[in-house]
């Protein structure tokens, strides 16, 4: 239980953290490499228009991830805090709560999306020659949504349980169970998207079904109970969750926008160079909500038992955390681009290969300024500082990254495109660290000393 920090050493208290981040990071890749797997496959074993059809039902796999990511943060952080309190019986009945209104949720999406189909792809952008290959893709995986939705629900609040190796287990399994499915269903069996979609939406049930022996077992402390629903804490969990929820959603956003762009200024090749991107893109972003989702339920234990100094040591020791996979993550894909872009796009199209490494190198530069943002608004969302950590959601997720994209367009043509994340990230990264500081002064979290060590982190 996170219980037990409050007597841990400097290096337990790193130990604690890696504890809490490690299965989130993993958790996080998890989910990104179920599309991006595949996509690989389905590019190897039916064709670059096939990666553009996955690439573009991502918008709908990052709705129904995000709508997870709204209940579950929220509710970790909310279970957290009870659990500092001491208050187990209010943190059991907001996990049954939880659990429940998810499924709820997801069944009624699953019917209406069945229901409205053709009208979803249309609106992601499929065009006539994906339209059938989006449309397979999207009804297997709309069958899965229960499983996709409450199964991260139980990755997240397995390590607010006190679990994080559990976490980990459970995305490996599933990870593994994807890929070997992939192989079988997509190049074995050659069902084509289906057999892909197929492939993730069991491995999700596998996953489910691991998660759940856990909290139906012994050991878990955060057991199913009655409980009447409390449509004010929802309310709450909800608004704490909605920061992340809108980084995750920015990611379907985004590439909407992009596919849209792309395909008026540069036609359906350009398409597939940028599914190349949007799924790198995807990965490392992944990593840095893992560090901000690892965080979470630490910081707002401590906000809870008062601890103010062990909130803003983790604080800092997150941002050293996302300068180092920054910079790893930048100097791999700069270094390593072509190995990358070989893993979805074969030599035998070379004007198309090099075109897209050479803007994948330039989009890359992104990957250095990203994290920092998504790290800062998770923090603010685990001291319930909502409209702060939505403020820099929504910007860097929507309003500013529209407004670079359209602008840089206007400015410079369809290669205006490659570098509007660059500019978008870079403006939302002042707008975090002005809004981190003012979060802090309010809290009575800020002094110049730790001030100066946060501003020489970043």
């Amino acid at each position: 239980m996170i219980t037990t920090l409050s007597n841990s050493t400097n290096n337990n208290f790193k130990n604690q953290f890696f504890k809490y981040v490690i299965p989130s990071v993993a958790s996080m890749w998890v989910s990104a490499l179920y599309v991006m797997v595949d996509a690989m496959f389905v590019s190897k074993g039916v064709g670059p228009n096939a990666l553009a059809a996955v690439n573009i039902a991502m918008p709908y796999t990052n709705f129904i991830f995000g709508l997870s990511v709204l209940f579950s943060v929220g509710a970790s952080t909310v279970i957290s805090i009870k659990l500092g309190e001491k208050d187990h019986t209010k943190a059991k009945k907001y996990f049954s709560m939880t659990i429940f209104s998810l499924i709820i949720i997801s069944l009624f999406i699953c019917v209406m999306s069945l229901l409205f189909l053709d009208q979803i792809v249309l609106f992601l952008g499929a065009t006539d020659s994906v339209f059938p290959m989006v449309k397979d893709y999207l009804k297997i995986i709309i069958i899965f949504i229960v499983f996709y939705i409450v199964s991260y629900a139980f990755e997240v609040l397995i390590k607010t349980d006190g679990y994080p190796h559990l976490s980990t287990i459970g995305v490996i399994i599933s990870a593994l169970t994807n890929i070997i499915l992939d192989y079988v269903f997509v190049i074995k069996f050659n069902w084509g998207v289906e057999g892909a979609a197929f492939a993730t939406g069991l491995a999700r049930a596998f996953s489910f079904v691991f998660f759940l022996i856990h909290f139906l077992g012994n050991k878990s402390k955060l057991k199913f109970c009655k409980f009447k629903f409390n449509f004010s804490i929802l309310k709450r969990i909800a608004s704490i969750g909605f920061a992340d929820c809108a980084t995750e959603l920015s990611i379907g956003v985004v590439i909407l926008l992009f596919n849209q762009i792309i395909i008026k200024y540069l036609g359906e090749g350009a398409l597939v160079s940028y599914s190349v991107v949007s799924y790198v893109n995807t990965l490392v972003l992944s990593t840095m909500l893992g560090i901000s989702q690892g965080l979470q339920p630490l910081s707002s234990y401590y906000y809870g038992t008062g601890d103010s100094a062990t909130v803003k040591s983790l604080l800092k020791l997150s941002l050293k955390y996302v300068i180092i996979s920054s910079l790893v993550v930048f100097l791999v894909c700069i270094f390593f681009t072509d190995y990358i872009v070989l893993m979805f796009i074969d030599k035998s199209d070379m004007a198309l290969f090099e075109y897209t490494v050479s803007k994948f190198r330039l989009f890359s530069i992104s990957f250095l300024i990203l994290g920092f943002n998504v790290v800062i608004s998770g923090f603010l969302s685990s001291l319930e500082k909502t409209l702060d950590a939505c403020k820099i959601s929504l910007s860097r997720g929507l309003f500013v990254i529209s407004i670079s994209l359209f602008v840089t367009v206007l400015a410079f043509g369809g290669n205006g495109i490659w570098f509007s994340t660059i500019i978008s990230e870079c403006v939302v990264l002042v707008l975090s660290l002005i809004t981190l500081k003012h979060a802090l002064k309010d809290m009575d979290l800020y002094s110049d000393e730790s001030n100066t060590e946060i501003a020489m982190t970043v």
